[in-house]
């Protein structure tokens, strides 16, 4: 997503196979920094679907510190490939992948590890890598065991050993309840940079926390992450200015009134997926944070840890057993208000899968405490989510993805009286482009997502990192995204099979033919500019179909400029209304150009109209460019359309997966219907795009 640290799995559609690949060995320093010992490298495919996958690596240093890595290899089997990553810059030739730090990531201490994950594809099959080499030599040998510092095996203050016999006090479903809605501080005091504002945000102020409370949220998310001002063991003592800082920022969210709920935020993947080893200075950090916020008021929240993932993928549902139980323990340990906080314990990679469901309510059962929900994020069916394979409309997949992901989080446990807490949600391609998901589609998908988990009594908190509610003016960056979701907090909203109306303007015009869904509601007027239209002269309701009529539409039309002529609104019994955009376009065209691999883009006349997504082919008809199991590619992450410089961008990473030589055809797909074919070239660097 935009923000390089901010890591996004697919989650929704993770088949829960696991397959580990450990691989170990002896290499030679050539990188400045780096001596002669060892480095281990595990490969963890964590799920895997029909042509697609999601993988984690994690490279261990067992020599002399360095400063800098590069790791490489190559996929064994032919169509494997990477589509996206995070926590590395990876780039491929062909099968050779090659994935270099980040700035944040870069140091690697001895024994020490870096992970990054990625979204691939594969096309027949797609067995794990056999080799690594790590800044250029391969690790081919066996691991040291041995560590400069061993770490304590206990942590500075030892918690007792098992849990309360008796459970505290309290009601978590009525303190959830209240909760909803939710929003999300991200990008803020879990940036991994030397403060909060090194992921781009301002400085967070009262004003900011008094704005989002003035927007109807009742509950604040304060994601923290801990290891960037952390001491070394064996105490791994928080810099005390921090500490004070992140209990600023509390204390004024609790003086708005919020519930707020901190954690342990990317810390899960900086340090704590290397368990077992790191569970002491887990603990070393909770029982820090417990004592400093133990006399807090019984509004302040804790989870236990964000998207936990561990590198020991075969160990992983175990390792977060291990540290909500210990997490548990502390907390309620340290007595005062903390012996009957709520505690709030994650799924596996806050996945919704079944069986990391499962394995949270066995932890639950045996915690034996009233005062604990459960938590899983949410961004959608992955196609729709990011906009690939031709998945451009909230469509009955997609609905069917959102109601069995919060179905089976309700049974797990709400049904069980454990309540459930959407901890984040959103759209994954918010995080290239907030343009990769169609406005009209975007706002269904968020109308029955709040809709949906309303039924289910699943709270939910709205992931913002700075891309929805501009920090600085205190406004929301798009008010109809926010008024449909503010709406679904307590009703439903009617919406239509589209928002947008295209009048051709090289045509007479027609009448135009929308479908209503009215979402249990009852459809009231079409207005424009706020007056009534006249049904049965501007327009027709024959059961859901609302028909335009050619007199009303040439007349919004006017001198038919490109663009949008009018918007109209369809109003309902209930919610808000939904919004008809009159567009007058004709079929956009483009012209031939040449640039680099690194630099092309494609001009083009848009005429009004918008592009919906692109194919791209071989002659032969084979799929080319990243995600070859699909001819439709990813929005944002192959191409971007910039529609007031006049182009189409075609991204470094789609023409690395372009074979050299070969003439690709594109298919431009417009939301009018229109198809424009365009056709590209790469030789070496340079690229040569023609008409024909």
């Amino acid at each position: 997503m935009a923000h390089p640290p901010r890591r996004r799995r697919l989650q929704a559609l993770l088949a829960g196979v696991v397959a580990l690949l450990t691989l170990a060995g002896l290499w030679t320093a050539t990188a400045a920094g780096a001596a002669a010992a060892g480095c281990k490298v595990v490969y963890t495919i964590g799920g895997q679907w029909g042509g697609g996958f999601t993988a984690n690596v994690a490279v261990t240093n067992l020599g002399d510190a360095i400063n800098g890595w590069r790791l490489t290899w190559a996929f064994p089997a032919a169509g494997q490939s990477v589509t996206q990553a995070w926590n590395a810059t990876v780039t491929a030739a062909g099968a050779n992948v090659t994935a270099t730090n980040v700035s944040y990531n870069g140091s690697l201490a001895t024994n020490a590890t870096a992970s990054f994950g990625f979204n691939g594809a594969w096309n027949g099959s797609n067995p794990v890598p056999t080799a690594f080499a790590l800044n250029g030599v391969a690790c081919t040998g066996a691991p040291t065991t041995s560590s400069p510092t061993t770490p304590p095996t206990t942590p500075p203050t030892t918690p007792p050993t098992t849990p309360p016999t008796s459970p505290p006090a309290g009601n978590a479903a009525e303190t959830v309840a209240a909760m909803q809605p939710g929003w999300n501080l991200g990008n803020s005091l879990d940036a991994t940079g030397s403060d909060e504002t090194s992921w781009g945000n301002p400085r967070v102020t009262e004003a900011l926390l008094d704005g989002v409370k003035a927007q109807g949220f009742k509950s604040i998310r304060i994601p923290v992450t801990w290891g960037q001002h952390q001491g070394g063991s064996p105490s791994y003592t928080i810099e005390a200015a921090y500490l004070a800082r992140v209990k600023e920022v509390v204390n004024w969210a609790l003086a708005d009134g919020f519930y707020v709920m901190i954690n342990v935020h990317h810390d899960s993947w900086q340090w704590l997926n290397s368990m077992p080893g790191a569970k002491a200075r887990y603990d070393a950090t909770w029982n820090q944070i417990a004592a400093a916020f133990r006399d807090s008021s019984n509004k302040l929240v804790f989870e236990s840890v964000n998207e936990p993932q561990f590198s020991d993928e075969g160990q992983s549902e175990n390792y977060l057993d291990q540290l909500n139980t210990s997490f548990h323990t502390i907390v309620r340990g340290s007595g005062g208000g903390n012996a009957t906080r709520l505690l709030v314990l994650p799924t596996l990679h806050t996945s919704a899968d079944q069986a990391h469901l499962d394995a949270l309510s066995t932890t639950i059962q045996k915690l034996n405490d009233r005062n604990i929900a459960a938590t899983v994020h949410y961004y959608g069916y992955w196609p729709f989510s990011v906009n690939i394979a031709g998945t451009t409309t909230f469509d009955a997949t997609t609905q069917a993805d959102v109601n069995g992901y919060l179905d089976r989080s309700a049974a797990a446990f709400t049904a069980k009286g454990i309540p459930v807490i959407l901890g984040e949600f959103g759209l994954l391609g918010f995080d290239r482009s907030l343009d990769a998901v169609e406005q009209g589609e975007k706002l269904k998908f968020f109308e029955y997502l709040g809709y949906y988990a309303r039924q289910k009594n699943i709270t939910t908190m709205l992931w913002d990192n700075g891309q929805h509610f501009d920090r600085t003016g205190l406004t929301w960056k798009d008010p109809e995204l926010y008024a449909q979701m503010k709406a679904s907090w307590t009703t439903r909203s009617g919406t239509a099979s589209t928002d947008q109306v295209f009048l051709a303007k090289s045509a007479a015009i027609t009448d135009k033919t929308v479908t209503l869904n009215p979402n249990g509601t009852t459809f009231a007027a079409l207005k424009f500019n706020n007056a009534d239209l006249v049904r049965g002269t501007d327009y027709t309701i024959s059961g859901d179909q609302l028909t335009l009529k050619a007199s009303l539409l040439t007349r919004l039309a006017g001198a038919r400029d490109y663009g949008v002529n009018a918007k109209l609104s369809a109003t309902f019994s209930a919610g808000v209304p939904w919004r008809i955009t009159i567009i007058s376009y004709d079929t956009p065209t483009v012209t031939a150009a040449t640039g680099t691999t690194s630099a092309f883009t494609i001009p083009a006349t848009f005429r009004g109209d918008r592009v919906a997504t692109m194919e791209a082919k071989y002659a032969d008809g084979t799929n080319a460019g990243p995600q070859n199991w699909t001819s439709y590619k990813e929005f944002a992450y192959t191409f971007l359309p910039n529609y007031t410089a006049g182009t189409v961008a075609l991204t470094p990473e789609f023409f690395a997966d372009v074979n050299d030589g070969a003439k690709v055809t594109l298919t431009l797909h417009f939301w009018s219907g229109a198809k424009v074919t365009y056709y590209v070239t790469k030789s070496g660097s340079t690229v040569t795009g023609t008409l024909q």
